[in-house]
């Protein structure tokens, strides 16, 4: 669409992914097997015909911004592109304050293109959507701002962004009276007092009320330069800011029980269950879907391979999902993701875990519950996620939920 730019928000640290995010931004975080965690904004902006887009970047962006130039290629000939942009400097010699500086040191790219409409939307989280609706809505409502929003239980309101909407007028249930974030005396909705409207951290603006709004925040010492946080409350002061329900929003080839599927993968628990949440009979989020196919790149491998090993035991895998490249030799993986190129042998067992590329569990060794980062070791013998306090003494990382966490590269030894 000619008259939207596209603007992807892809420079966040990502401190509460460690060790996940030690080398890497967050939204270069492999997820799912094949893919990378800024695929699906990327799908949802390109299966929605938004083909300029622009991805600004800044921490430890090498592998993220390697995965764009490879992956996301588009044609030159009509003038798309998906780009990465890095931490210009352009206004002096700081980085982005926040995601509403980080748009205001990139007003070039929206001199550049003059479009009427702009799409602001985050880099990591999992869930399929067609921005085309949520566009339309704005176009109609005629505001300056649209904040899509989840709605989640109301007994989980403090941990999110909440979003009230006007109860009268001709606008009630749309128009946002107040954003408040992780509030712990939260209302339910109207037509559902068990539930709130969850920011999805997704907003669309009018370009010009957009400019006007980063120009002013820019001017305000106390600001913090958060698009939530302070671009938000200035468009909901002057009546100015309407909500999309994510509930309407319908993508095709989508299932009853994966509509409207959003997840913040912000934190250890969270990333490990949104892979869980791949791999049921019917799961709860189909990357199955044809029909709103998540893009990525994909190099030349081979099938998976499941083999006999040395004393004949069938390699196995139950609940599962195994990627390109993987080899499961006589031993037995359940209820977990493996990676490309993953290698589990002889003896070894794996239940409900999740191995990224490349790593190896050598002979009788066991991983429970866990989440192996690209390259790590399980030594023949050894043992990972069976004893967390072992876990912990042995300097590895143990979430709130008893997720062990692997580092890239690292051995996992036996004793």
């Amino acid at each position: 669409m000619a008259d939207v730019l596209a603007i992807v928000l892809a420079g966040g640290e990502g401190k509460r992914l460690m060790p996940l995010t030690a080398d890497r931004a967050k939204p270069a975080v492999p997820f799912g097997g094949n893919y990378r965690l800024i695929d699906f904004v990327l799908s949802n902006l390109v299966n929605g015909g938004f083909l300029k887009i622009v991805v600004l970047t800044q921490y430890k962006s090498h592998s993220l911004d390697r995965h764009i130039t490879k992956t996301w290629r588009m044609s030159n000939l009509l003038g798309n592109y998906v780009t990465p942009v890095p931490a210009q400097q352009r206004l002096g010699p700081r980085w982005f304050a926040g995601s509403a500086d980080a748009i205001y040191q990139n007003l070039n790219l929206i001199d550049d293109e003059r479009p009427k409409y702009i799409i602001v939307f985050g880099a990591d989280h999992i869930y399929r959507m067609d921005p085309r609706q949520m566009l339309q809505q704005h176009i109609e409502s005629g505001a300056g701002l649209t904040v899509a929003a989840v709605r989640q239980p109301l007994r989980e309101a403090d941990q999110f962004g909440v979003i009230d909407t006007a109860t009268e007028g001709p606008d009630a249930g749309r128009l946002i009276s107040r954003f408040r974030e992780k509030p712990k005396d939260a209302v339910g909705l109207a037509d559902a007092p068990d539930q709130i409207y969850a920011s999805m951290g997704n907003y669309i603006f009018t370009t010009r009320a957009l400019v006007d709004a980063v120009t002013r925040d820019a001017m305000n010492p106390e600001s913090k330069h958060d698009v939530g946080g302070n671009l938000v409350p200035m468009f909901v002061e002057k009546g100015d800011a309407q909500v999309y329900d994510f509930t309407q929003n319908v993508v095709p080839g989508s299932t009853e029980r994966d509509h409207a599927y959003w997840r913040d993968v912000g934190t250890l628990d969270s990333f490990y269950e949104a892979n869980m949440d791949l791999i049921s009979v019917h799961p709860v989020f189909n990357m199955y879907n044809y029909d709103w196919p998540i893009y990525t790149a994909y190099d030349p491998m081979p099938a998976a391979k499941f083999v006999r090993g040395a004393d004949g035991t069938e390699g196995q895998a139950r609940g599962s999902m195994v990627s390109p490249g993987a080899i499961i030799s006589g031993s037995f993986v359940e209820d977990s993701v493996v990676f490309p190129r993953t290698s589990v042998l002889q003896g070894s067992f794996v239940s409900a875990s999740v191995l990224m590329d490349r790593v190896v569990v050598e002979p009788g060794a066991r991983v429970q519950r866990a989440v192996l980062d690209k390259g790590v070791v399980v030594e023949s013998g050894a043992q990972i996620g069976i004893d967390l306090a072992h876990d912990r003494a042995r300097g590895y990382t143990v979430s709130e939920g008893g997720i062990v966490v692997v580092g890239k590269g690292q051995r996992v030894t036996a004793g």
